[in-house]
Parts: structure tokens; sequence; C-alpha cells
């Protein structure tokens, strides 16, 4: 490589090197207080520091048997451990705290972590994913009229009516025609789909009359078994839907789900999705093996997932009955956004279509997915952030320490090889930029072991400068040209450079594959020390050494 394609590689790599870690200000999108998504701008801090030396978010979770009767709440704390665990640990290198506190209480120390809802939702959400197939029987169109007489007896339906809740026939078609007007799916529909869409909309197919205190509230969509609710009737919809008299009502084998309510071109929608869904699923999410993030450029943002052979084989057998039906993809008895036609039979592989959600939703997503379902309902009982595990005085001497040894590292370079000396530490400059960016690259925490896995590479990053320029003097003692020792002292030096740094990376990935906190965060500092000293006593000071024999012309004696 020549010396200005070197020089425009170098620089390069210090331009990437300040962007990673130049903190800035960035668009995400998430969900609000009311459920819809909505662009907020975060500031992103590249690298963080961890729990010792900065604190961070401390969560309490505990059984919530609000929703289920759990009966031993010790051994269910003891399985939802291993779940909550595995979420946290694929946020990345956080080096966060995960432990059991008593017999039924879970403790979560988040370092630095600046969404607490975020947080929140992934050790919350029990992601429990279920397949269902949309009800194609109307079930619940002939069931309205005896919904409709159950709430008349018991003096239901007067909230319903206020505020001009009726919709007739004609601001149906109107509400429907301007909610799906955004909506490519249905035009891409074939002709076995589109007659059931036509069906679905029919609003004369409701059995029931539509001045009904339910019926008057629901809107056909276009799936079959597919129904809207203006917002502000939601609420009166659900509590309809808990009473024990309508649950006794509904058709058995079906089972009612909420969809998601979300914003359509931007515009908050103003009608949430219900589904009349088949109760028995086709499969469950204990069959699946893996599942990924992906961004599709017709799609969108999706959830790519895996089952086993087991689930492969039952989901081919269900599918194959079910061709140009649609099924709904519910996590956690939420139907994950518009529920797709099957168009064929599905194996052991699968996608989850986030329409309209950002790449983040589809990460959590899958996040949840791998990690597996809680056995039980966890609820937050306490949020607060805490402050330094380490006092600042341990803080104060452990910088001191690290300064102190960069400090005798450079005299000792300078001092010992003289010009060459300079010339290795003007690249362990550079070497610092390298892997602070690896490490944003990483989304690492810097923690105080983390730190002295710095320091520590930094001895190896000499280190291997060390073994090109003794072999340098060596070339030199046997008359060689200074160009001729320099290239030799290089070429030479390769083999052991090489074999020592390997060695030490597989040593830090052992590290980082079976630790935990502090010990993957040192790991994960040395493996980026490393791969950032390849560069920067390799490459870089060749570089310089190429610039200083160009400027004189190898007049000179080299300083070594």
């Amino acid at each position: 490589m020549s010396l200005r394609n070197r020089l425009i590689l170098i620089a390069a790599l210090i331009l990437a090197s300040a962007w990673a870690l130049y903190p800035r200000t960035t668009s995400v999108r998430e969900r609000d207080s009311q459920g819809t998504w909505r662009n907020v701008a975060r500031k992103r801090v590249p690298l963080k520091q961890g729990l010792d030396l900065a604190g961070g978010m401390h969560l309490a979770l505990e059984v919530d048997d609000s929703k289920q009767a759990v009966a031993n709440k010790g051994e269910a704390i003891d399985r939802a451990l291993k779940v909550v665990r595995n979420r946290i640990d694929q946020f990345g290198v956080a080096e966060p705290v995960v432990q059991k506190v008593g017999t039924e209480r879970i403790i979560v120390d988040l370092p630095g972590e600046a969404d607490p809802v975020r947080a929140r939702e992934l050790v919350e959400g029990t992601a429990f994913l279920q397949f269902q197939i949309t009800d194609k029987t109307r079930a619940l169109d002939r069931a309205l009229t005896r919904i409709d007489a159950v709430l008349r007896e018991n003096g239901q339906g007067k909230l319903a009516t206020a505020g001009g809740g009726v919709l007739g026939d004609t601001a149906r078609s109107s509400a429907l025609s301007g909610l799906f007007a955004s909506s490519d799916s249905a035009k891409q529909a074939g002709d076995s789909a589109k007659s059931k869409t036509d069906s679905a909309a029919d609003t004369t197919l409701f059995a029931g009359s539509t001045d009904g205190p339910m019926s008057k509230l629901l809107l056909p969509g276009q799936l079959p078994g597919e129904f809207y609710v203006e917002t502000k009737n939601v609420a009166t919809v659900k509590g309809y839907l808990d009473l024990p008299q309508v649950a006794a009502v509904i058709p058995p084998g079906k089972t009612i789900r909420w969809g998601q309510l979300e914003e359509i071109d931007g515009r908050k929608a103003t009608a949430q999705p219900l589904y009349m869904l088949d109760s028995r699923p086709i499969l469950t999410g204990e069959f699946l093996t893996n599942a990924r993030p992906n961004t599709s450029p017709a799609e969108g943002n999706l959830v790519e997932f895996e089952v086993s052979n087991v689930g492969g084989r039952r989901l081919r057998t269900e599918t194959s009955r079910h061709i140009g039906d649609y099924m709904a993809i519910v996590l956690d008895d939420i139907v994950i956004g518009q529920p797709p036609v099957i168009k064929g039979v599905i194996s052991t592989k699968g996608q989850i279509t986030m329409t309209g959600k950002p790449l983040q939703a589809a990460q959590d997503l899958a996040l949840v997915l791998r990690a597996g379902a809680l056995p039980v309902p966890l609820k937050v009982v306490e949020t607060r952030q805490i402050g330094a595990s380490l006092g600042q005085d341990s803080i104060d001497k452990g910088i001191r320490a690290g300064i102190l040894a960069v400090a005798l590292v450079i005299l000792i370079m300078v001092v010992y090889y003289r010009f060459s000396g300079m010339l290795a530490v003007s690249a362990l400059i550079l070497y610092a930029l390298f892997t602070m960016a690896i490490l944003a690259g990483f989304d690492a925490v810097l923690t105080l072991p983390g730190l002295a896995g710095f320091v520590l590479s930094i001895g190896i990053a000499v280190d291997a400068n060390v073994l090109i320029f003794e072999r340098i003097r060596e070339e030199l003692v046997h008359g060689k040209t200074v160009r001729a020792a320099i290239d030799e002292g290089f070429r030479h030096a390769m083999t052991a450079i090489i074999d020592s740094n390997v060695s030490t990376v597989l040593t830090a990935a052992v590290l980082y594959q079976f630790g935990t906190g502090p010990v993957r965060g040192f790991a994960v500092t040395l493996i980026a020390g490393i791969l950032a000293s390849m560069v920067s006593a390799i490459f870089v000071v060749r570089t310089f050494y190429l610039l200083w024999l160009q400027r004189t012309r190898g007049a000179q004696q080299l300083s070594i």
C-alpha cells in the first residue's frame, strides 16, 4: 500500500472513531402512555459509566398474583430469575446486576439506563406467544343479539349512547374508508382473500340490531373476525366484555383479543382493533428456538423466527389446513399487527411484521422471544436511581493508578527507544481513540475493571512495538540500511505479535463467554484494546516510519 493510501486510511479511521464517540441527539420512536408511537428526541451518549462509577437504575420485581393465583411464589421467582437474567444480559455489555432477594423478590440494577420505560417493558413482559386463526364463522355476529339482550337486562348501554356514540351505516362506511385508506395489505390480498374481506366488511351481516348496547359500538373490519371500536368507546366495550354474563354468552371454542392502537401515516388511529379468534392456538412460543430482527424494503421492520422440528411439523400440518385463512400473532394476549393471510404451508421459519414500528421495537420483541416467556407475571414494585457502588475515594485511586501506569509506559518507551519510542507513543494516542470507538460500537459501559483492562491493553500495545524495535536493532547491527532494517523488523516480528495477541484474545473470549458482570466488561475492553493495538502498533507506526523516511530520504541514522 502506498504512503498516500495509508494516510488516507488512518484519517478515515480517525474520523469514523470521532463520529462514533461524538454525543448527539437522535430521533427514536417510543410508545406514550396512550399506547401510540411517537418520535422523541433522545441524547445518545456513546460510552456510559457503570454501576461502580456512576450508578444507574434500580428495579424491584415481585410476582403479580392479581393476574393469576401462584401456589409457590419462591419456586416461581427462581424460574423467573433465569428468564429475567437472560433478557437483561441481551441489553449488551451493560454489566447489570440481577439477583434474588429474600424468597419473593428479584432485584435488577441497570447501569446508566436512560430509558426506564423500555427496561420495565422488557422485564415485565411475559412474552407468551400464540398463533391463532381468526374466526371465519361469524360467531360474534350471531352472538351479538344475546350479548345486547344480556346488557339490557343488566341495565347497561347508557354510557355508550352519550355524546352520539351510535354510528349509522353511512357513518360506519365513512369511518372504515378513512381508517383503511393507507392500508396496503388489503390491496395485496388475492381473490380468495378479497372475497372474505368484502363479506366481512358488509355491515348487513350483523345478526343483531346495530342499535344494541354492544353491536352499535362495533365497526366490522376488513378481515374475518375483525372489528374496530372507536377510542372513546374502548373502555365501555372492555367493561362489557369483563362482565361474567357476557363471557358466558361468547361461543365455545372462541376467544376475543384486542389489537394494538397504532398510528397510520403519522396520524393517530381513531379506532382500536378487536378480534374474534379460535381459542385453540395452532402453535405456541414454547416451540420457538430463535428470533432475530430484520428490515425488509417491502414490509418494513420485522422479526424472523424459527421453531423446533416438532413445532415445525405441527405448524406445517395446521397451516396446510388453513390456507387462505388469517392467522393472528398474539403476544401476551395482544394481537400484534393485522393478521396476515396464510398463502402457503409454513414450516420451521416465519416472520412477525412490525407494521409502522421502529427497528428498536423489533429488536426488543426478538429479545424477549429469545429469552423465553416468564413462568409467572411480574410487576415492578419499586423504581429508583442509585448512586455509584464504589466510593469516590476508590474511584479516584483507581484513576490515579491508571494514569500512573500509562505515564510509566510512555516514559520507558521514550527514554529507552528515543525517537522510535516517540512514534510508538504517538500511535498510542490513536490507539486510545480506536479502542474507545470500538467500545462505543459494542454499547459498552465503562467500569473500573474495564478501565483496568484498557490500561493492560496499553501495555500489550507497546509490547508489539518492543518486539518490532528489537528486531530493527538486530537488523541495523547486521549492517542493513535503515529502510531495509525497518522492513525486516516488521516482517520478522509479525509472527510473534500475532501469536501473543491471538492467545490473549482467546483467553478474553472465554472470560466473556462464561463470565458475568465486571468480568465480561474486562474481557470486552481487553479484546477491543488488542484489536486496536494491532492497527496502531503495526500499521500506524510503520506509516510514521515511512513518512519519516520520505522526508529524510534515509540520510539520517534511526534513533532507536
